[in-house]
């Protein structure tokens, strides 16, 4: 394989980690999505109208709708780095004699992903139907800013339950609603929430330890060859000390695929472990995405105050219940029947 086709595998890898913090995080406008916005509409003056109407469709079947696309994209990326992990890394580290089960580390946490992958896919994650929507919505009170009673879901009509959200993506409005992730192609509900949470933290974990045994298969090719103690000569024929920079390149020139990988596992690992730590905040919160961005979309704050001039009610967040209780909720979900116990 040579380099152009690397750096295309390797950017690609990179824009597909991204697309997962982006499409994950359950927001609708970012940063992001005002940029393609305002280059679309830069591009819309040279681009044919009719490429443009072809484009559009492609990346609403891709983003608004259904679709296994990243569900395939998922395997793929897994299996490249499997690939390259077991037929490399593997093999050298175990002629070095690293541990074993360090070395089969990421093969356990390959299976608990994958369980948890099919889990959050599978579940249901609260549907809301004419024969469930009255002990749904008796689960959780009306906040009176996020959530009002009284409104009627359009589409299903039906009157829409505190802390649940229509999907477009799906069209049904769901139950305690965080987000539609396109990577397990399901909503993210009440009823599975617990499962996407496993599934993030079983991702971010392969991804570190990986990370962590590549970096150190390098580390100990590096030592053993005594590299940093040599010298190399540069074009104009000066010697120089190795530095880090020669020997980055070295290892590149030497084992490029292995390199390759370690920096996407390494960016996933940030990617992930960011969006890891965000997603325990809300838990450890009682918050859903959704009610996170909403929160802050309409400049709420979280404390129960009002504002001295305009007097407009300003958010707080009544179902936080204590951080234990707010952790369990989210691998025991309440029902009508506990809540009336309370």
């Amino acid at each position: 394989m040579d380099f152009l086709t690397l750096f295309l595998v390797y950017l690609c890898s990179v824009l597909a980690t991204v697309a997962l913090l982006c499409v994950c995080s359950g927001r609708k406008e970012g940063f992001l999505a005002r940029s393609v916005s305002g280059a679309s509409q830069v591009l819309s003056f040279v681009i044919p109208a009719q490429l443009q109407s072809v484009t559009q469709r492609v990346l609403h079947r891709l983003f608004h709708t259904r679709s296994c696309l990243f569900v395939v994209l998922h395997i793929a990326l897994q299996a490249a780095v499997y690939g390259e992990y077991t037929w490399e890394v593997f093999v050298y580290c175990w002629e070095l004699q690293f541990h074993l089960l360090l070395l089969l580390l990421p093969y356990l946490l390959l299976a608990g992903n994958v369980g948890c992958f099919v889990l959050c896919s599978q579940a249901d994650p609260g549907v809301i139907t004419k024969s469930n929507h009255a002990s749904l919505v008796k689960i959780y009170a009306y906040d009176g800013v996020l959530f009002q009673k009284g409104i009627v879901c359009p589409t299903c009509n039906m009157e829409k339950p505190a802390r649940s959200k229509h999907c477009s993506f799906c069209s049904v409005c769901v139950h305690r609603f965080d987000h539609h992730c396109v990577w397990v192609n399901n909503c993210i509900g009440a009823f599975n929430a617990k499962y996407f949470f496993l599934y993030l933290f079983t991702l971010t974990a392969m991804a570190a330890t990986i990370a962590i045994v590549t970096a150190a298969f390098l580390i100990q090719v590096v030592l053993l060859s005594d590299m940093m103690r040599g010298r190399y000569i540069d074009d104009q024929g000066q010697e120089h000390a190795v530095e880090i920079l020669f020997l980055i390149q070295h290892l590149f020139l030497t084992f490029p695929r292995i390199v390759f990988m370690l920096g996407f596992v390494v960016l996933l690992t940030l990617v992930l472990g960011a969006y890891c730590c965000f997603s325990l905040y809300l838990a450890l919160t009682n918050q859903t995405s959704n009610e996170w961005y909403k929160s802050r979309r309409s400049g709420c704050s979280h404390h129960p105050t009002l504002r001295p001039h305009d007097r407009q009610v300003v958010y707080k967040n009544i179902y936080s219940k204590g951080v234990w209780m707010n952790l369990k909720e989210i691998f025991k979900p309440p029902t009508a029947l506990e809540r009336k116990k309370k």
